[in-house]
């Protein structure tokens, strides 16, 4: 069998089978995959007469990983370098990120700002191989917020729509709308707004909240006209619950949240995506990734306070999400996440976090992060079980026996 195969029938047996909502382990299970869904889970009934057979004895087998909050376009981590790249750059620089997401395991991956409705065609068309892609264009920042990433001398208009940039700006409520529905128009499955500063851009603050809450309101209000929902970058408690309040969704980052944020949380039934990975990453690598200095020093605001903000989310029973967040070459980086939540996490509530929990923020439940009939066929097989050491995940290379997405085996051991 080649590294790739593209069918996408297919019989694995003697796997045991992972389900991350029950925290369950069942050995000795067959899964029928029929063009690309997975119609029967079960034991020695479950048959097919032609499908090519995969054995997984030994194996656990588990739905593939969600990333909750990448940028695949961010060929560089200097935000503000990012408009002056060509699109062909960009574009191929975004192949790769997203054929390395693949390959690590993530099989799924919501883009929180660059990503659009021709990268997802070009997976679908098979032009890039990479996850399911769920986009959300350009992420709405004010003037001046974390999504303007003008340097303040560059002061004369805003930065063209057409610039491979991962934000755009609109102030007052009439362009908000205008905004939020010209993304939905191209295919947006959520809108990212920018609920506070940011580490990476350059002429805002962390602690400031950005957007009055009328512009805020009336995002949530068309992406809820259209069927969609808005996910908010914030750190401060102040940013999180101004969102949180105005009926956002999914709250980016959360580093200085508090317990007034968990309460909210827990009334609206809000998801929290924490991305520690990248804060470290800047810590260590940013001024080599191209971060300049006076907005890498900003990182120092937030590095520490993740861990606790985690504990504390986790301890309130908010929803949690997997996310990573990295930028330019830190992407290689995107497996680390879950080692720094096992400080504070169990391997299971992990697991959850990148599979079932994921899903039920994509409206994704049954589709996507399990193991049962009428799912998509995105899998991984690993040697060793990932509830007991969580590093099977981390390390592919070491551990991995299979690996399919929706249905088409990108690796794994030879058919029969």
């Amino acid at each position: 069998m080649s590294a790739r195969d593209d069918r996408k029938t297919w019989l694995l047996v003697n796997a045991t089978v992972l389900d991350p909502v029950a925290g369950t382990l069942t050995p000795d299970r067959r899964v029928l995959v029929v063009d690309g869904l997975i119609t029967e889970v079960g034991g020695a009934e479950v048959r097919h007469g032609k499908a090519p057979v995969v054995d997984l004895e030994g194996a656990t087998l588990m739905p593939g990983l969600i990333d909750g909050h990448v940028h695949v376009t961010a060929a560089t981590a200097d935000l503000s370098a990012l408009p002056d790249l060509s699109h062909y750059y960009v574009g191929a620089h975004a192949s790769r990120a997203l054929h390395d997401m693949l390959m690590r395991g993530f099989t799924t991956v919501r883009d929180c700002g660059g990503a659009d409705h021709g990268l997802a065609d070009a997976i679908a068309d098979g032009l890039v191989t990479g996850p399911r892609l769920f986009f959300a264009g350009k992420a709405l920042s004010q003037t001046g917020g974390h999504g303007d990433v003008r340097r303040p001398g560059r002061n004369v208009g805003t930065v063209p729509y057409c610039c491979p940039d991962f934000g755009r700006v609109c102030d007052g409520v009439a362009e908000c709308r205008r905004a939020a529905r010209d993304e939905l128009r191209k295919g947006a499955h959520h809108i990212k707004i920018m609920l506070g500063g940011g580490v990476t851009s350059p002429t805002d603050r962390i602690e400031a909240t950005q957007f009055a809450l009328d512009e805020i309101t009336a995002i949530v209000a068309e992406a809820s006209a259209a069927g969609r929902y808005v996910a908010g970058h914030a750190y401060t408690a102040e940013a999180i619950n101004r969102g949180l309040e105005c009926g956002v969704r999914s709250i980016e980052h959360g580093n200085l949240l508090d317990d007034s944020s968990v309460v909210l949380f827990r009334a609206t039934g809000a998801y929290l995506v924490p991305t520690l990975v990248t804060y470290q990453a800047i810590a260590r690598d940013g001024r080599a990734a191209g971060i300049p200095e006076h907005v890498h020093r900003k990182v120092y605001d937030v590095l520490d306070a993740g861990l606790g903000a985690l504990e504390t989310a986790h301890r309130g029973g908010v929803n949690i999400v997997f996310g990573t967040d990295l930028l330019g070459g830190m992407q290689r980086h995107q497996l680390d996440e879950f080692q720094l939540r096992r400080e504070v996490l169990t391997p299971l509530d992990i697991i959850r976090s990148a599979t079932s929990t994921a899903a039920a923020m994509l409206g994704a439940e049954g589709t996507l992060g399990v193991i049962a009939p009428g799912a998509y066929a995105d899998l991984i097989a690993t040697d060793g079980n990932p509830l007991e050491h969580l590093g099977v995940l981390a390390e592919p290379a070491k551990y991995r026996r299979l690996l399919m997405a929706a249905g088409r085996l990108l690796a794994g051991p030879q058919a029969r």
